[in-house]
Formats: structure tokens, sequence, C-alpha cells
């Protein structure tokens, strides 16, 4: 086969010439306002593209291959490891993630620089130029510092393969989602940027950096998501969150890119919030490279993060660089940016963005605060100073349930003010389930004020929802009566709208489903013999024997233990332990988990230890509540995603007039 060192190599080098020259290209264009400069430097983006990509495929060939000459295949994969995982062995480590981002940071580029020129002809330059810098800086890297094809002086006969905690489905979706959010980010800052450099506020612009944000925030939300669900599944401590510094700064761009999204409709809609939504483009991408510098650096102590390395200074530099510049720029052109027609009404829905950007920045802040308060507390005494998740949980939850009210009444408010009357009549339902919901839970019962307060707003939001659907099918139904000839869709209205009130449903359901299983989850560990049971709540696991596997490389202990609730048999689980070759010093749980219905609980069950006999084992066992609520919530929230992102059709553009005009919400 051929040598795909050398390959490599080459294919890096020659990408690297094509952003050198897709860089002048773009810069001369913006200089000269020379149109073929422009559309060269786009069409490079495609060459450049096409590059990486072969790169790509080469390294995925040297892992398929087992060529451990190569010492990035040798450190991260082996001949027990099954195809899929060694495919995804290629984002395993600090090199090969890095050129995963570049390269499918080359494939949007590709797509977006086409875009820019079609939004814009006069800006659309300036953004391919800032677009060729930020590949030309990760490029850069990959030949110059961290490049994933070094050669072996002596291959070994085999491969280290990858931490037995890596050894799962999730690896082959998580990170690379997470990794390619992290990259999509860049987009929208190449046309906020773009729109800066050029002195040019354009409507079609503007419109084109929203899609691309929103675009780039869907992917981080199904990244955060998958991290939660493979946590759960694969860590074995029971929890799909725990504030881990590089669980923090994933969390961190999401958040700001959320309080955009709603600046951004505000700016549509009403003209306000301009400078809002540009500032925090720019924000949102300092946090996504911030958070890649964590992860690179390893200046902060996670199980996420890779060790510490070279890389980590040059992305402290570069996130310098773009905080000092994009703050030059915004400075700059503010006066041309800032909305002329300010918000004048606490009861308007421009209002109600404006509180939200406020909520998503304070928890924002206190997530960044929280996370990097070690590295401040070693500068100025000397010794780290780890901050944990009671702090995040009482700053932020309080936050969140704020923003739930938000959910559950400002949508429903007009545009530029609205009557006490009218704003009773558009939210008086919401209320109204809150209020009713709340006191039913006190009455059964039911005394923390916390997830009280949690279920109610959810309630309440589920109403305004449906309340909403409703109005929308009532105005179709109307519509099809009424008209003379012609399909007409059943749901008159925004579609835009309609999919962001399932969006927010989704979100108040997993936000219930965080709250709830955090106040109510129960934990215990117990030392079990063969036929007898470990006891929680309503539940008894009973413990009915150890049997073993064995495979070449790996060897797997499994405990099979029954469920039963109030004495009856309800699953049967298989808690296990691996132990991998190389690695017996770090044998890994396979954790098991039963959701029960209709009670909605999670039986987590864990094999901590157990005898060499097999006549007995140390079982933990975790009662979460709940935590079905936060994947039913995510499906929620993705189908609302969808709904926003559908391309509408012809006729749903021509609504009635007084469907049409009503205004979109977030």
């Amino acid at each position: 086969m051929p040598d795909l060192v050398d390959a490599g190599r080459l294919g890096l080098g020659l990408a690297f010439g094509v952003a050198v020259l897709q860089l002048l290209l773009g810069v001369a264009g913006v200089l000269r306002r020379t149109p073929e400069l422009t559309r060269s430097a786009r069409n490079a983006a495609s060459v450049q593209a096409a590059l990486l990509t072969v790169v790509v495929a080469g390294l995925a060939a040297g892992f398929l291959a087992r060529d451990f000459s190569i010492q990035f295949v040798a450190d991260h994969s082996s001949s027990a490891m099954p195809t899929g995982l060694t495919i995804a062995a290629l984002w395993g480590g600090q090199e090969g993630s890095l050129l995963f981002w570049t390269w499918s940071m080359s494939l949007f580029a590709a797509v977006a620089t086409r875009r820019m020129l079609t939004a814009d002809s006069v800006v659309g330059p300036h953004g391919i130029a800032v677009l060729s810098g930020l590949q030309l800086f990760f490029l850069g890297v990959l030949v110059f510092t961290s490049s994933p094809f070094s050669r072996l002086v002596a291959a070994p006969a085999e491969g280290r393969g990858l931490n037995p905690l890596l050894w799962d489905s999730g690896m082959q979706i998580h990170p690379p989602m997470l990794l390619s959010g992290y990259m999509s980010f860049g987009l929208p800052f190449a046309f906020a940027v773009g729109l800066l450099t050029a002195g040019r506020v354009s409507q079609p612009w503007l419109r084109e950096m929203r899609n691309w944000m929103l675009l780039a925030w869907a992917i981080q939300s199904a990244g955060l998501l998958l991290g939660a669900w493979w946590a759960y599944r694969v860590l074995g401590w029971g929890g799909y969150w725990g504030w881990d510094p590089v669980e923090n700064v994933a969390l961190l761009p999401w958040l700001v890119a959320t309080a955009y999204l709603h600046s951004a409709l505000a700016q549509e809609r009403r003209g306000q919030l301009r400078a809002w939504a540009i500032g925090l483009v720019l924000v949102t991408y300092a946090l996504a490279i911030f958070g890649t510098f964590v992860v690179r650096s390893g200046i902060l102590s996670s199980v996420h993060n890779f060790a510490l390395s070279d890389v980590g200074p040059i992305f402290f530099v570069f996130v310098g660089a773009l905080l000092i510049l994009s703050a030059v720029l915004f400075v700059f052109r503010l006066p041309l940016i800032r909305s002329d027609e300010p918000i004048t009404d606490i009861a308007s829905k421009e209002a109600g963005f404006l509180i939200n950007n406020l909520l998503m920045l304070a928890i924002a802040a206190a997530t960044f605060w929280g996370t990097v308060f070690p590295l401040i507390t070693e500068i100025v005494q000397g010794a780290r100073i780890a901050v944990g998740p009671p702090f995040y949980t009482q700053v932020n939850v309080p936050l969140l349930v704020a923003t739930l009210g938000l959910l559950a009444t400002w949508p429903l408010l007009a545009w530029r003010r609205t009557s006490l009357r009218a704003a009773w009549r558009a939210t008086r339902w919401p209320i109204a389930t809150l209020a009713l919901v709340s006191v039913l839970l006190v009455v059964l019962g039911m005394r923390d004020g916390l997830p009280v307060i949690a279920i109610g707003l959810t309630a309440a939001v589920a109403v305004g929802v449906a309340l909403e659907y409703a109005r929308s099918l009532r105005a179709g139904l109307v519509r099809r009566r009424e008209a003379a000839s012609g399909p007409y869709p059943l749901m008159v209205g925004n579609r835009r709208r309609l999919g962001s009130y399932l969006v927010h449903l989704g979100i108040a359901i997993l936000a219930l489903g965080i709250i709830a299983s955090a106040a109510f989850s129960q934990e215990t560990a117990a030392t079990v013999e063969r036929g007898e049971a470990v006891s929680l709540g309503s539940y008894d696991i009973v413990f009915q024997g150890l049997r073993s596997s064995v495979q070449p490389g790996l060897n797997t202990v499994v405990a099979e233990v029954e469920i039963l609730r109030d004495g009856a048999r309800i699953d049967r689980l298989s808690p296990s332990r691996r132990i991998h070759a190389g690695w017996e010093n770090q044998p890994t749980a396979d954790v098991a988990v039963s959701t029960t219905l209709p009670h909605l609980d999670d039986v987590y069950v864990l094999l901590s230890s157990w005898d060499q006999s097999g006549a007995s084992a140390t079982i933990r066992l975790l009662i979460n509540p709940l935590v079905v609520l936060l994947w039913i919530g995510g499906i929620v929230y993705f189908v609302g995603i969808l709904v926003i992102a559908w391309p509408a059709e012809r006729r749903e553009a021509a609504a009635i007039p007084g469907v049409a005009a009503r205004p979109a919400a977030s």
C-alpha cells in the first residue's frame, strides 16, 4: 500500500498552501475590489476541502489497515477494536480531533463562501477573507505543531488502543458532533466580522448569518445532549452532567448563541438589538475557541481533556487575538450597527428577548467564573481551589427557573407594546396552570419548592404551546372552509414561530428532568451474596450470580440481577466490568439502566466489585426519577428545530392577512 505518512504530510502541505493562496486572493479581492479575485478565493475553498477529504480518508485507511507505523494509529487503536470504533479513533486524540475540526470546517467553508457572494456581493469578499484566515490558522497548527502523520522508527506489533471509557457507541457520534458544533460557530463569526470590516449593514447578510448560527447552535445542542446521554451510560457515577470544566466550556457558546438567536429575531422584525446580536456572535466564537483551548491545553483537570501539549498556548494567543480584534472592530462600528429604535415597553416581545439575553449571559458568566476560578486562585494564592457542583446549583438553577417563567409568558405577548388587559388575556391560562399545578403538588405532599415551581412552569409552557397551536389550527380550518379553490395547509401561521414553541416546550421538559432528578435521586450500595437483595425505596435488586467471558485483549465480568418493585419482578439487568489488555489498572463499568413505567424512574445498577469465587458482589444502586424527561425533551427540542429549518412551501407564504402578520416568536 502507498506510504500514508508521506501522502498525509503532502496533502496537509498542499492544503496549507491553498489556504495561504486563498487568504491572499481574498484580501486582494477586498482591497482591489476585483470580483475575479474573490471568486478565485471562493474556488480555493472547494479545492482545500477536497484535499483535506483525501487526507482524512488516508488516515482512516491507516486505522483500518492497522498500520502501527503511524504513531497516531498506534497510540489510539489496536487489533482488538471493532471497525466502527477503529474509525472513531481518528478523533480520539489531539492531532486527529484537530484534523477532523479542520476538515469539517473546510466542507462548511466551501458552501459558506458561495452563500456569502449570493447574500451580498459587497460584504461577501470581506467574509471570505475572514473565513480564509480562520482556516489558515488551523491548518498551520496541523502542519507545524500537531500533525497526525508521524512515523515510528520501529512499528509495534500491537497498538495501545483507546482508553476503555471510549469503547462505546457514543464515541462514534458525540465527539464528532461536538467538534462540528465548536467549528461551525466560526461561520457566523466570519459573517459578523465581514459586516464590521465592510461597514455595511445588509439584511440578506444578517439573515444568512442567522441561518448559519442556527445550524451551529443545533449541532452544538446535539453534541451536548449526546454527551449527557453518554456520560449517564458510561461513566458509572449515575449522572449526566457533573459541571466538569470541559462540560462547562462546551455549554458556554451554546448559551450565548441562544441569546443571539433571540436578538437576531428582534433585529429582523423590529430593527432592535442589532448591536447585541453582532456582539453575541463575536463572543460565541471566542468562547468556542476558549473551549478547545481548555480541552487541548490540559490546564484544568478533567476526564475529557487531552494531555498537556504545545498546542494550548497557541490557542490561548488565538483567543486573545480574537477578543482584541473583535472588540476594536465592534467599538469602531458601533455607530453603524446600533439600533435606531429603542425598546420602550417592558410588556413586549422584544423586551422578553432582552431579558432572555440577560438570563443566558448570567448563566454563562457564572459558569465561566466557576470554570476559571481554580486558575485565578492559583495565580493569586498559589493553590488551586476547585468549585464544585453546589456552586452551579445555587447560582444557575434559580436562573434556569426564571428562564422557564419567561418561556411560559413573554412569547405570548405582542411586539412593541402589550396593554395590561391584552397581556392578561394572552397569559391567563399559563398563569392559572402554574398556580393550579403548584397547589395540587403541595396538597399531594410535595414540599420542595424548586421542583414544585419547575413542574408548574413546565405545565404552563405546555399550555401556552398548546394554545398557540390550537389558534394556528383554527385559523387553518377557517381558511379551508372559506377558500374557493386550491389546497391550503392545515396549520396556518409562521412556521418559525410554531417551531420555536416546540423548542421552548422541549427545553421546559428537559429542565424539569434536570431539576426533578437532582432533587429526588436516591442512592445506596451493599455487598450481597447470591439470592440476596439491595433495597432502595420501592425497589429491590436481587443478585443472581456472576458470569465471565474472555476475548482477545478483553475480560468481562457480568452480574445478573433482577429488579422487583413492591415485590413484583419488572426487569432483569446485567451490569458488568470490562478489563482491557494494557489497561488492567482501569476496569471499566458497563452500567445497566431500566426505565420503569408508568413511574418514570430509572433503576441504575453498577457492579462495583466482586468476590473471585463469584459468591458475592458489591452492587451500587441509584433510583433516578424523571431522567427520561431529558431524552424526551431533547426529541421535542429537535423536532422544533426541524420545523424551524424546514423549507416553507410557496402557498404557506401566502397566508391570510391576519395570520401572516402575527409576529414570530423564538
